[in-house]
């Protein structure tokens, strides 16, 4: 298997950084192919603008469309088609980051706006009145698994139901369903530490076992079972959830996970 871990955290000897160290000893060991795109230490920029797209950028800058023609080009900037190689080469892609402000760090989603382009990531296959184009399921991706190992300084009551901050699954599905799944990969339930800011070095040792599982089972492991867009359960070109389909009482983004055999459906 071959893995690429893109990291996010400004301080190597932090907890982000000993999960990512981690992650390649005992991915490595297992015999897997590693590649770390540690974006602080690659002083990655955050920002996309006309100079990723060169001589295809356009006056007014068309963020889409230039990127699109780059892409087609292959005529991004080198970092960009680098990252988008890895990508390619990868079976399974893991994003290593503290929860900052409910979400990414601003340099793990300039890595998205850049890598992620017009053509590349989105707007690609079939548009008709049948499918609509190849994403959610689909797209250049498809055929590799996604993990998010997140670090969280609260501790789980707050990210539980009725925790205050929300539920982290919710949290975390505009990155694992826009982000991950949208262009086709298959999303593995994400591996969060709890209560990061008070970690002890006496309690990190089951936090390593806990991940080191995690790790050596990522082939094995059920991914979330995300809804396909292009299956049958959405009204194209609305993309609207078709009535019915959801169990008894399910809402939000939990209607675009497929029911598990215990669920009860309306209808």
């Amino acid at each position: 298997m071959k893995t690429l871990i893109v990291h996010a955290h400004p301080e190597p000897k932090s907890l982000n950084g000993s999960l990512t160290d981690h992650a390649v000893s005992v991915l490595r060991a297992a015999g897997h192919e590693v590649q770390v795109s540690d974006l602080y230490a690659m002083g990655w920029k955050a920002t996309a603008d006309a100079a990723d797209y060169g001589p295809h950028a356009s006056s007014p800058l068309d963020v889409v469309r230039d990127s699109g023609r780059a892409f087609a080009a292959g005529e991004l900037t080198a970092d960009v088609r680098a990252e988008q190689e890895k990508l390619l080469r990868a079976d399974t892609v893991i994003l290593q980051f503290p929860l900052w402000w409910y979400t990414m760090p601003a340099i793990l989603k300039g890595w998205v706006d850049r890598v992620f382009t017009y053509n590349f990531a989105y707007g690609v296959g079939e548009h008709s009145d049948t499918k609509y184009g190849e994403r959610f399921g689909e797209g250049t991706l498809a055929g590799r698994r996604a993990l998010l190992s997140v670090t969280v300084g609260g501790p789980a009551s707050h990210y539980a139901e009725r925790g205050i901050n929300g539920p982290v699954d919710d949290l975390l599905f505009p990155i694992q369903h826009g982000i991950l799944y949208y262009p086709g990969l298959e999303v593995l339930p994400p591996f969060v530490v709890h209560g990061a800011d008070r970690l002890t070095p006496e309690e990190y040792p089951a936090v390593a076992a806990a991940w080191e599982q995690r790790l050596l089972t990522l082939e094995t492991t059920e991914p979330i079972p995300f809804r396909r867009q292009n299956s049958g359960d959405y009204e194209i070109p609305s993309l609207r959830l078709k009535d019915g389909l959801e169990p008894a009482g399910r809402t939000g983004f939990a209607l675009h996970t497929r029911p598990r055999p215990a669920d009860s459906i309306d209808g």
